[in-house]
């Protein structure tokens, strides 16, 4: 399985990701440019659209995709928190609020990848100050992903990727 980071140029520069496996695709938070994440997944086809969070910046370009993909449309509204199999995409869906009410995380535990949204990023959480936040439920969050281990790559919805381990040793919001 391969990850391909697409930076988004729209409102803000979001990670967009194309998580493939030979010509089968999950993409993950289109936030815009759905030109630029169609050229990306030529000749692929969709297996699903994967959000993390419903906020502009990451889902610019769904209406498009949606269309020109025909993908259904995995969120919070529609998920429980558990494990899924999409074809050979095998992941767990884990509730993370405190961004947002509707906010989740995708762990490919085979892959050792968990696809944050705005819940975490290197050396940071999220903003809680924004309507639907709660610091209450990010801190939740955060002690409910400490739980994972360390050698998982995170990939943020903004920004770097980082690992789990990294976070745990550095990141002022993972301290006890």
């Amino acid at each position: 399985m391969t990850v391909d980071t697409i930076v988004t140029q729209g409102a803000l520069a979001q990670n967009c990701y194309i998580i493939s496996a030979e010509d089968l695709c999950i993409i993950i938070d289109p936030g815009a440019e759905p030109f630029n994440i169609t050229s990306r997944i030529a000749g692929k086809k969709v297996m699903a659209i994967l959000l993390t969070h419903r906020h502009s910046d990451h889902i610019g370009a769904l209406p498009f995709l949606q269309k020109e993909t025909l993908a259904p449309v995995y969120e919070m509204s529609n998920l429980k928190e558990q494990n899924y199999s999409i074809g050979p995409f095998h992941f767990q869906v884990i509730f993370t609020k405190g961004h947002t009410e509707d906010s989740l995380t995708y762990y490919f535990e085979k892959e050792k990848m968990m696809f944050t949204g705005d819940f975490l990023f290197h050396g940071d959480v999220g903003r809680c100050d924004l309507e639907g936040g709660s610091w209450w439920k990010m801190q939740e969050s955060i002690h409910k992903i400490k739980c994972y281990p360390d050698d998982i790559k995170v990939y943020p919805g903004h920004e770097e990727a980082t690992t789990l381990g990294e976070e745990k040793k550095h990141n002022p919001y993972f301290k006890d």
